[in-house]
């Protein structure tokens, strides 16, 4: 059983100390390699990973096609002028080919699970000649999975998959005893800045967590252009996570006064601490009305944009 750090118990300096100590004493004289999203999670434990290891660690940022817009430039350029250099790996191509025709969550899930750490990942480690993985698993990951509530991409040890054996490398999760709100602690304490440990939650399957049925590269794009509109809409509202999902079936609407079959987008905002439980913001009707209209109009063939007000639980915080 995992040992929760509670944000409040957290001494960040202490927890550094610690940390860097045992990612030294595990990687010895070797190299390690770990993946940057831009993440509160991976931010953080790749400026960890930097502490502890410079140069030893080699910093990747794998672009899926599954990110937001600009998110590479964007996540690579806060990095350098952190003195962290982050190569951008173009996997692309694998990622959309692991997923075609593929419409179940929990096959979706593990369908970019074994692209990223098996194909993208083993190939990765194999040309670097690092042999650890460090990476940002967090406990409510951890729980969520084990709960069966839904496979989270990075958990494998608690389900017993041992990664030495499946991929041929070892994982470390230094970040493990902490929720997101210690995570954001700790980033801060590390010199992150607040663009990046104050950033809303992103999920590990990125945008193919947000499009409920197969996730081509027509329906990603199609939630990424709702999401950028979504971060824009909602930014100042000071929730814990907001976002866009597309939804699968076509719905009726009307267009220039006849019937046009389009598109359902779902719009979720959530008042939260740890992801644990939250509970839907109570955004002004005006304001989502403007939300609709404007994902109308940047979005081809929506027709439908529906707001939703069911808690976690029931509800999850990602629809996929």
């Amino acid at each position: 059983m995992i040992e929760e750090i509670t944000a409040q118990a957290l001494d960040p300096e202490s927890f550094i100390a610690e940390k860097v100590a045992e990612i030294r004493s595990t990687v010895g004289d070797g190299w390690a390699i770990n993946a940057l999203s831009g993440g509160v999670d991976s931010s953080t434990v790749t400026m960890l990973g930097h502490r502890a290891l410079g140069d030893r660690l080699k910093t990747v940022f794998v672009e899926n096609g599954l990110m937001r817009a600009g998110e590479a430039e964007q996540v690579t350029g806060f990095f350098r002028a952190l003195g962290v250099p982050v190569q951008i790996v173009d996997a692309r191509d694998e990622f959309f080919a692991a997923l075609k025709g593929v419409t179940d969550p929990e096959a979706k899930r593990e369908a970019i699970t074994q692209t990223f750490y098996r194909q993208v990942f083993g190939r990765l480690v194999r040309e670097s000649g690092a042999k650890h993985l460090l990476q940002g698993t967090i406990l409510t990951d951890v729980d969520e999975t084990v709960a069966g509530i839904k496979r989270q991409h990075n958990v494998f040890e608690q389900l017993g998959i041992d990664p030495q054996e499946a991929f041929g490398y070892k994982i470390l999760e230094p970040l493990i005893q902490l929720r997101k709100d210690g995570v954001r602690k700790l980033g801060e304490a590390l010199g992150l800045p607040g663009e990046l440990f104050q950033r809303i939650p992103f999920p590990g399957p990125a945008l193919a967590a947000r499009v409920i049925g197969e996730a081509t590269p027509e329906r990603i794009e199609k939630v990424r252009q709702a999401t950028q509109v979504v971060e824009a809409k909602l930014a100042g509202w000071g929730a814990f996570q907001y976002l866009a999902i597309l939804h699968e079936d076509r719905v009726t609407g009307i267009r220039d006064g006849r019937r046009d079959f389009g598109h359902q987008i779902e719009v979720r905002c959530w008042d939260s601490v740890d992801a644990r439980t939250a509970t839907p913001t109570r955004v002004p009707f005006d304001v989502l009305e403007q939300l609709a209209q404007e994902i109308i109009a940047a979005v081809p063939g929506v027709v439908s944009v529906t707001y939703n007000i069911a808690c976690k639980p029931p509800s999850t915080i990602e629809a996929v």
